[in-house]
């Protein structure tokens, strides 16, 4: 009962912010990037809480409790460096670029970027964004599934139907704004209910460090093979074509505020990656003393992890908000996604483009429920886990769009063309290594390829094809200034 009365209050608040929100939204703009009003921590917060999904609270720590530190440090390692360098690299140039061009998502913005009046562009990413972005939904409510079937001993449907109607309630009310300061408390609330349940779980093991080791010899190895490694590594990649976290790069107040936002982005980032890590060893040490659960064992579900540790180190009145958390990841995920993927439907799909702002305004409320119902229905079918499921769009996105968002603020040389042959060259990369390439005794990242075969493709073609107009070119120079000046 404690439970449910938690859960139910936090459910309200988000709902709340959702009502209050959509007083805020006046414009078919401000439904989706917030009228570019978002300050620097809000801003930072939300794309980092945008970007750590469930993963964090149940398939990192999952994947450690279940392998040691060999992934964890690797792939924290990768996603440090990525986060960084897009907040550097990208963050101020594209809201400078995004706001010239008159661009408010991605679709739109590489359609400018390269002038293309003939929609191929702008058709091809939206396409890219529909297929990966369901993908990326789905593994949301699937985190969700384990939250409500551990917490209550719901069946998996009754728990995603839950956590899908409270996402789409209020990203349907509030759109850009009511994701963005949801996803500010949620961010806030995983990083402490990550603090308290390390500091707790560490606390009641006796002799941490050689309990754990005891118990799984391998927890504190994380050496491995250089393609494994590297293949971990390369999750970074993914960050410069990540259209959720990009997002909230076109949205922030200022450019100005970009350097304040990194800071704290990064700061909040680290953290959450460190403890969900420590988390994950805590628990190899807790369950050979005390066995968690359906955690490990047979039929044991090791993304449990962090759910099993909660239940077991809190009082019940604590342990419903440190589980409140992982639903917090979930939405603060889902939200974004499905927020992205009805923007495209309404600003990069030709014929819905040319609609009136209200009318807009609408088909992108339906769409977050058309697109959250197929997400259920994947989720609902799917049986791999949920950083499997997050790995295989990550790498579409970070293959499709990562060299291309670079190198069109980069590099005046790149084109329409070699624009094209990159969204396509890396799709299909990340589509052939991962169902038809193994590579034995190691981790091989379809990103790791997808990425530098796109990256190739750009350039190759960009020579081979006519350059940019001298508008965008102005565009460019005027936006490199305008980043120099704001540091």
């Amino acid at each position: 009962m404690v439970f449910l009365i938690e859960f139910g209050l936090y459910l309200l608040l988000m709902l709340a912010i959702g009502f209050y929100s959509m007083k805020k939204t006046s414009t078919h703009a401000d439904f989706l990037i917030g009228g570019r009003t978002l300050g620097p921590i809000t801003s930072a917060i939300s794309a980092g809480a945008s970007d750590m999904s469930s993963w964090l609270l149940l398939g990192l720590p999952g994947a450690v409790f279940a392998s040691g530190l060999v992934e964890g440090v690797w792939i924290s390692l990768g996603l440090t460096i990525g986060a960084y360098l897009n907040w550097l690299i990208v963050a101020g140039r594209l809201r400078s670029l995004s706001e010239k061009l008159g661009a408010i998502t991605l679709p739109s913005f590489i359609a400018k970027r390269f002038e293309d009046e003939s929609g191929l562009l702008k058709i091809s990413s939206t396409a890219v964004i529909l297929f990966f972005f369901t993908l990326y939904v789905a593994s949301g409510l699937k985190g969700g599934t384990l939250l409500f079937a551990h917490t209550f001993g719901a069946s998996e449907q009754t728990a995603m139907i839950v956590t899908t109607v409270v996402v789409v309630s209020y990203t349907f009310l509030g759109g850009y704004m009511a994701v963005c300061w949801t996803d500010l408390i949620q961010g806030l609330l995983m990083l402490t209910a990550l603090v308290f349940c390390a500091v707790l779980g560490y606390t009641a093991i006796a002799g941490a460090g050689s309990g754990i080791a005891a118990a799984n010899p391998q927890a504190f190895k994380f050496s491995t093979g250089t393609l494994t490694a590297a293949s971990l590594m390369a999750w970074g990649f993914g960050y410069f074509g990540q259209p959720h976290i990009i997002t909230r790069f076109i949205g922030i107040r200022s450019i100005k505020d970009v350097k304040r936002a990194r800071r704290v982005g990064i700061t909040w980032m680290v953290l959450c990656l460190v403890l969900a890590c420590a988390i994950g060893l805590i628990g190899i040490g807790y369950n050979a003393v005390h066995a968690l659960p359906g955690v490990a064992g047979d039929g044991g579900n090791s993304e449990r992890v962090f759910l099993a540790l909660a239940t077991a180190l809190f009082h019940p009145v604590f342990a419903g908000f440190v589980l409140a958390a992982v639903l917090a990841a979930v939405m603060s995920t889902a939200d974004s996604q499905l927020l992205v993927l009805t923007s495209s439907l309404t600003e990069d799909i030709p014929f819905i483009a040319k609609l009136p702002d209200e009318k807009r305004k609408l088909i992108s409320r339906l769409g977050v429920v058309g697109f959250a119902l197929l997400a259920f229905i994947i989720a609902a079918t799917d049986k791999g886990s949920i950083l499997h499921m997050v790995g295989y769009a990550w790498g579409g996105f970070g293959a499709a769009f990562a060299p291309l968002v670079l190198l069109s603020l980069l590099w005046k040389g790149a084109t329409k063309w070699g624009a094209f042959a990159g969204m396509v060259s890396g799709s299909i990369t990340i589509f052939v290594v991962k169902n038809f390439i193994k590579v034995p005794g190691e981790y091989f990242y379809e990103l790791l390829p997808g990425f530098f075969v796109a990256l190739i493709a750009i350039v190759l073609v960009s020579l081979a094809t006519k350059k940019p107009s001298d508008s965008v070119l102005k565009a460019l120079e005027e936006t490199q200034a305008e980043v120099k000046a704001a540091r």
